[in-house]
C-alpha cells in the first residue's frame, strides 16, 4: 500500500455515499453539557448550529477497515491512503438554510479532489470532500472538508513562528483535557487515536501530546460567537486549521466582529500566543 500512486489514488475521486441520520436531541443535549451550556437549551423545532452537523451522519467501519491510527484507511469510499499521519486541515462552509433539531436528514459525501505536495515534512496528499445535508423542511447546506496525510515524523520537522493577533474584541479562556476529547470523539464516533491515546501519540506519531480535534476547535470558537451574538444568522463560514492544540496547555478562543456587521473573525490561539485556527463567518 505504501506504494500506491497518486494516479490510482484519483480513481476514487467521485465516488460517493449517502447516510440518512435523525437530528435526534440526545446528541444535542449531550454537546450542549460538553460545551458548558444548559442541557435544554436547544430543542425540536429549533434550528442546528452551525458546525453542529458533525455530531451526526457518523457510520462505523469494522476493524479490518481501520489503520493503525483507528481511522478508515480502505473502504469502498474512502482510498487506501500510503502515508499513515492523517490531520484534519479545514472547512468551508455554505448554509442555505439551516437543518432543523428532530427532521430527518441525508448527508450525500463524494470525493472531490485528491492532490499530491511536497512540504517541509515530506510528501504530503490532500484529500477534500464534499458533503451535501438536507432534512425534510427544506433544510441544506453544503460542506467541503479538506484532510491532509503525511509520514511519520523523521526529527527535522520545524514549525514557523505564526502569531496570533491581538485585536480581540471577545476572548475565552478553553481548558481542554482528556475528558473534554472524549466526550468529543463519543458524540462524532471518531476512533483517531491521537485525542485518546497518549502512548501512541507521543510515542508513535511523535506529539508532545493528545490533540485536541481541529472540529471541536471550530465548535468552541461557534460557541464563542452563539455565546456573544445569540441571534446572529450564519450564511456560511471559512475553517482554517494552522497548528495543533494539545490537552496539556489551555488555549483562547477569539473573535472580531467587522464595522458593518457583516462578518466575523474568529481565532484559537495557543498558550503561548501562536495562532492555531481562524474561522471566517458570513453574517446573513
Amino acid at each position: 500500500m505504501n506504494d500506491i500512486t497518486i494516479d490510482e489514488l484519483q480513481s476514487w475521486v467521485g465516488r460517493s455515499q449517502t447516510v440518512e441520520d435523525v437530528i435526534s436531541l440526545s446528541a444535542i443535549a449531550n454537546m450542549n453539557v460538553t460545551l458548558g451550556r444548559e442541557e435544554g437549551e436547544l430543542g425540536v423545532g429549533d434550528m442546528l448550529p452551525p458546525s453542529w452537523q458533525w455530531l451526526y451522519f457518523n457510520r462505523g467501519a469494522p476493524p479490518e477497515m481501520l489503520g493503525r491510527d483507528g481511522h478508515v484507511s480502505n473502504s469502498d469510499f474512502m482510498p487506501p491512503m500510503p502515508l499513515p499521519r492523517r490531520m484534519w486541515a479545514g472547512n468551508r462552509i455554505e448554509i442555505t438554510k439551516p437543518l432543523t433539531i428532530g427532521r430527518t436528514a441525508k448527508k450525500v459525501s463524494t470525493i472531490e479532489e485528491i492532490t499530491e505536495k511536497s512540504g517541509r515534512s515530506g510528501r504530503l496528499i490532500f484529500l477534500c470532500e464534499r458533503s451535501d445535508f438536507t432534512d425534510d423542511v427544506g433544510g441544506a447546506l453544503t460542506d467541503w472538508r479538506t484532510v491532509v496525510y503525511r509520514g511519520d515524523p523523521d526529527g527535522k520537522e520545524q514549525k514557523k513562528s505564526n502569531p496570533a493577533p491581538s485585536d480581540a474584541i471577545w476572548s475565552r479562556e478553553i481548558s481542554p483535557d482528556p475528558v473534554l476529547l472524549f466526550r468529543y470523539s463519543a458524540l462524532t464516533f471518531n476512533s483517531h487515536r491521537i485525542h485518546y491515546d497518549r502512548d501512541y501519540t507521543t510515542g508513535v506519531e511523535g506529539y508532545p501530546a493528545l490533540l485536541v480535534h481541529g472540529p471541536l476547535t471550530a465548535t468552541l470558537l461557534m460557541d464563542l460567537l452563539r455565546r456573544e451574538l445569540p441571534a446572529a444568522e450564519v450564511g456560511g463560514i471559512n475553517v482554517r486549521a494552522m497548528s495543533p492544540l494539545f490537552d496539556n496547555e489551555p488555549f483562547s478562543a477569539n473573535g472580531s466582529p467587522s464595522a458593518d456587521g457583516k462578518s466575523v473573525k474568529l481565532w484559537a490561539a495557543t498558550g503561548s500566543g501562536e495562532l492555531a485556527m481562524t474561522i471566517d463567518v458570513n453574517l446573513g
